[in-house]
């Protein structure tokens, strides 16, 4: 069966009965409908002395087309920990419109190690990503409507910086012209759109402690500069209230369920391609409240999801992680061993340890933030006995284990040997975790770090414009700030066809951002487009209703 099909026939219980296995009384859930809920920040407020449980990171190799499933393993290690009786859920993302009808698909898992309701997640959810792009958006027509009736701080509108943003995979928004059509539209500017998860309101939605926290955060947001080159600030133009009245609902986590009903958050979405990707410190820091065991994920490979996980979102919320799972699949090392995807099916032991390498560097680079690592096999038919070996044999050599994992065929019951894994590593208590570098480390010098040492480039190539740019924020009080990386996932390069762990390479920085109300400076590595574009073949083509009105081609 499809994952659609399987998610379909899914024995779901009423999420009242879901909050109830986790301490959450009917009276602090706010249902969406019967199977998802939100969770009442009073609720979440009361929970602030609790003790926590403990941390697992689930990450991965680089992406490839022959599919790696860290979401799906991500569900699957949170149910067998349930299965070997642990007291656990999971913390996920929500799916962007985006790639639901590009060509990446959904973000609820697969087979059955799946959060459901996977429609309604895989669409509009509980209109988060909607609120999330109206408050961006207030903040974009208050700024043009501030210049239009007098422009009382002096905005330069050459030098205005908050773009618009949108829910969806749309080029032809990248780069436009604003405001034609003569005096009554305003002042012709240049400006374009981002895609909703690459928008700073997000990253501060994600990062945000409560309410109060949200507004200090979107009034610190810079929007604009004065000719003198001062910053103009969200609440300069009285913009940061209005956007959290409309991000109070969406500033609390949403509930649902695994297929075996086990409790899961599902709250925000940032890329982390373009952003720092990862689920909300609220739902974090709730779970952790409420479970021994939070099983969480970050997106694309570790050398973005997990280095921004670690270097971004711990080190702003205090979280220390116990464990990080690493996902990989045979076919995908075969893919980084150079074997074309039409000839993943046969059987290539060699190929598969030619591709290790790009695994061991993963691996290397989480023990620098001192948390043991172990390996999921994300099992696919036809993976061999000698393959699975290799891998194994593998990833013995660089000091710790890899456990075959079958959560897509077998749920919770195919991860029981991860799940215990886990658990033991815990019981060990040898995570020390610690960031890549200190706050005091020069911005430049930052960039230079994660390039260096998570993607082993030679050197980083800044012309002195972004240099002194950089030098600017330091000398405004921002230096201390964490960065932010927006690069292809496909490589630890900025060339998404180099595969494996290639050597011998510069990392372009083209452009640096600074989101000051998020709290860190995005560099733009490469070609990486913050508004993506959809591929000849886009999903959406073969999206649509069937004569009972089920939803046909989303997984």
């Amino acid at each position: 069966m499809s994952d659609i099909e399987i998610a379909r026939k899914a024995n779901k219980k009423p999420i009242q009965e879901i909050g109830a296995k986790i301490g959450i009384g009917s009276d602090d859930l706010l249902p969406y409908g019967h199977d998802k809920a939100k969770v009442s920040a009073e609720f979440i407020k009361s929970k602030a002395n609790d003790a926590d449980g403990n941390l697992i990171l689930v990450t991965a190799i680089n992406p490839t087309p022959a599919g790696e499933g860290k979401t799906t393993t991500t569900v699957g290690l949170g149910d067998g920990l349930n299965k070997i009786g642990k007291k656990a859920m999971v913390c996920i993302r929500e799916a962007s419109l985006g790639p639901n009808f590009g060509m990446k698909g959904g973000a609820a898992g697969g087979g059955y190690a799946q959060v459901v309701p996977m429609e309604e997640m895989n669409l509009h959810f509980t209109g988060d990503f909607h609120a999330i792009t109206s408050a961006h958006n207030l903040c974009s027509a208050m700024l043009d409507n501030h210049v239009y009736w007098g422009n009382e701080q002096e905005i330069d509108v050459r030098r205005v910086v908050w773009r618009r943003v949108l829910d969806m995979n749309d080029r032809a928004l990248r780069q436009i012209t604003a405001s034609l059509g003569g005096v009554a539209n305003g002042f012709p500017r240049e400006t374009g759109f981002d895609i909703t998860v690459a928008s700073e309101v997000m990253a501060i939605l994600c990062l945000a402690n409560d309410l109060d926290d949200l507004q200090k955060r979107l009034g610190d947001m810079i929007v604009a500069y004065r000719r003198d080159r001062s910053p103009v600030f969200c609440r300069d133009i009285k913009a940061d209230g209005a956007m959290t009245v409309l991000l109070k609902d969406a500033m609390q986590p949403n509930l649902v369920q695994t297929l075996e009903n086990n409790p899961a958050f599902v709250h925000g979405g940032p890329f982390a391609n373009i952003a720092h990707g990862c689920n909300s410190v609220v739902a974090t820091k709730t779970a952790l409240k409420l479970c021994d065991y939070v099983v969480t994920e970050a997106g694309f490979g570790a050398d973005l999801g997990a280095e921004k996980f670690l270097n971004i979102k711990c080190r702003k919320a205090g979280l220390k992680p116990k464990a990080v799972v690493i996902v990989a699949t045979v076919r995908a090392m075969k893919m980084n061993g150079g074997v074309a995807k039409g000839d993943l099916g046969n059987e290539n032991v060699d190929a598969v340890k030619s591709g290790c390498a790009n695994l061991g560097r993963h691996i290397e680079n989480i023990q620098k933030f001192g948390v043991p690592a172990v390996v999921a096999i994300n099992h696919f038919n036809g993976d061999s006995d000698a393959e699975v070996q290799a891998v194994k044999d593998f990833v013995a050599t660089m000091g710790t284990e890899a456990v075959l994992c079958k959560h897509w065929a077998n749920g919770g019951a195919g991860t029981e040997d991860l799940a215990n894994k886990v658990v033991e590593i815990i019981d060990g208590g040898k995570a020390a975790y610690q960031p890549l570098y200190p706050d005091d480390m020069g911005l430049a010098e930052k960039i230079e770090a994660i390039a260096t040492g998570i993607y082993r480039a030679d050197s980083v190539v800044m012309d002195k414009k972004i240099r002194d740019q950089l030098k600017t924020w330091e000398d405004q009080g921002y230096g201390a700030l964490p960065v932010c990386m927006a690069k292809t996932q496909y490589s630890f390069s900025t060339d998404p066809n180099q595969r494996g762990a290639p050597t011998g390479f510069d990392i372009p920085v083209r452009e640096v951002r600074l989101s000051a109300g998020a709290g860190f400076v995005v560099a733009i590595c490469g070609e990486i487009m913050t508004m993506p574009g959809l591929p000849r073949v886009p999903s959406a083509e073969s999206i649509m209703l069937d004569d009972d009105g089920n939803v046909q081609g989303l997984f």
